[in-house]
């Protein structure tokens, strides 16, 4: 079903009016979680989507990390379970990461504090036997990677034919690290008849597919434009020339002492690992960084340092992007910037939340030109542009990365033209065009010489 043009998929705003959680009639457990959680009123997703779950809807939701929509589906969900029966789970939450995973855990622990709903927490990178202990020991609620997920039951310690209720959250993510045929899997394992919610920061064209595959009459609400950074974010750009400048720049921005907890962003772990090192030896000792390469528990513990502010800097790849609550957090600067152009809103989503202010900074070589323009087109205005401080040394651009610079930029052009042969085309054949008339110059001469005229 197309969210776009279905009469049944309509935009709610009744309830924007909301701004006490008692108006959804919540149980007073619930209500007193909440409440200690720290929630003062319904955040504009939560006013929307909550009382849609409530009566039974199946909802698409398209709101930015940051925005409560975590708690947006958890209180309905807790709601609607109500109270601990038998040992199998009767609502299922699949997240991309396991970074999201924990956190949807957590705040799930928080809300369900005074009931006694089980909830369990699986992920991979870690072994299984602890999580399906968890679950053999009863769950009402289970939050899962689909890999994980998948795993747990074809080895049949997991009871699916209970579920009532079935979340994708950041289905865009999913789609984008290709889980769509773990996901397809599980569809075909779970329940006919369930309720399906389905959030997304953005509505690309795999996410639209899968809402016709998961979503049946499904109510949407969406809080923001699609893909549109924070209003509280002050977000621009340095173009910078190369990777030495880009850390020269990196450490003169982290000195600033306004800079009180900051998250870096690499496309790769190796290019993380350099940062890390280097923020290490000349900035911060105490600096973590997290990719995929770090052990879960190494992964944990970072984020857990850094939300509780033992920490001031934080390197990530992109597997932290996305749905890492970390409050007051000041700066996010983007090192690189990301090849998954949506990316970008998620990234600078981790500062200016709950509506406090927040910085984004992100640094731009001549070859990353080509994305920063599809990410001004993504989010439909452009990112302003400052000039390297002047007391940040500027390098000179080594020729290897200078050539890999040039190379890209001839990718990009390809892509865009198929026709388009390349500079390193264009500078072959002019080569190989002069090496032809020298080649029949010397014929020429060798002729001549043989008929005994010189030339």
């Amino acid at each position: 079903m197309n969210p776009e043009t279905q009469n049944d998929i309509e935009q709610k705003s009744a309830t924007e009016t909301t701004k006490s959680f008692e108006q959804f009639k919540l149980n007073k457990q619930i209500l007193t979680a909440i409440q200690e959680a720290g929630y003062q009123e319904p955040t504009p997703i939560q006013a929307k989507a909550i009382p849609l779950i409530l009566e039974g809807h199946d909802v698409l939701g398209i709101a930015q990390t940051g925005t409560g929509k975590t708690a947006a589906f958890a209180v309905p969900i807790l709601m609607k379970v109500k109270y601990a029966q038998s040992p199998h789970p009767r609502a299922l939450i699949l997240a991309p990461t396991r970074e999201l995973a924990l956190q949807i855990s957590e705040e799930i622990k928080k809300l369900a504090v005074y009931t006694d709903l089980r909830q369990v927490c699986v992920y991979g990178g870690v072994g299984a036997k602890a999580q399906i202990e968890a679950i053999q020991a009863g769950v009402d609620i289970l939050v899962a990677t689909p890999g994980r997920f998948m795993d747990i039951y074809l080895s049949g310690n997991l009871v699916v034919k209970e579920l009532k209720i079935m979340v994708l959250d950041e289905a865009d993510k999913m789609m984008d690290m290709g889980f769509m045929p773990q996901i397809n899997r599980i569809l075909e394992v779970v329940p006919r008849k369930r309720q399906n919610l389905l959030f997304s920061a953005t509505m690309s064209e795999k996410v639209l597919k899968l809402t016709e595959d998961f979503l049946e009459a499904p109510l949407k609400v969406e809080v923001t434009p699609q893909a549109t950074p924070a209003e509280t974010v002050t977000h621009f750009v340095y173009h910078v020339p190369n990777f030495k400048t880009k850390i020269n720049l990196l450490g003169y921005l982290l000195q600033d002492k306004s800079v009180n907890k900051a998250i870096v962003f690499a496309k790769t772990k190796e290019t993380a690992e350099n940062i890390f090192k280097f923020i290490q030896r000349k900035i911060d000792k105490n600096a973590r960084v997290i990719h995929a390469n770090k052990g879960q528990n190494t992964r944990i513990n970072a984020m857990e340092e850094f939300k509780k502010g033992e920490i001031r800097v934080l390197v990530a790849t992109d597997v932290a992007a996305r749905g890492i609550d970390v409050s007051m957090v000041s700066h996010v600067i983007n090192f690189d910037v990301p090849l998954v152009h949506e990316d970008y809103v998620h990234r600078i989503g981790r500062t200016g939340r709950a509506n406090r202010e927040g910085t984004a900074v992100t640094f731009c070589t001549k070859a990353e030109v080509y994305h920063l323009e599809k990410i001004q087109k993504l989010i439909k205005m452009p990112i302003p542009v400052r000039e390297i401080p002047q007391e940040v040394q500027v390098e000179e651009t080594p020729f290897e990365e200078n050539q890999a610079m040039l190379m890209e930029i001839d990718r990009q052009k390809r892509k865009e033209n198929p026709e388009f042969k390349g500079a390193f085309h264009e500078k072959k054949a002019k080569n190989v065009d002069k090496s032809k008339r020298t080649e029949k110059i010397n014929k020429k001469l060798i002729f001549d010489k043989k008929k005994g005229r010189k030339k």
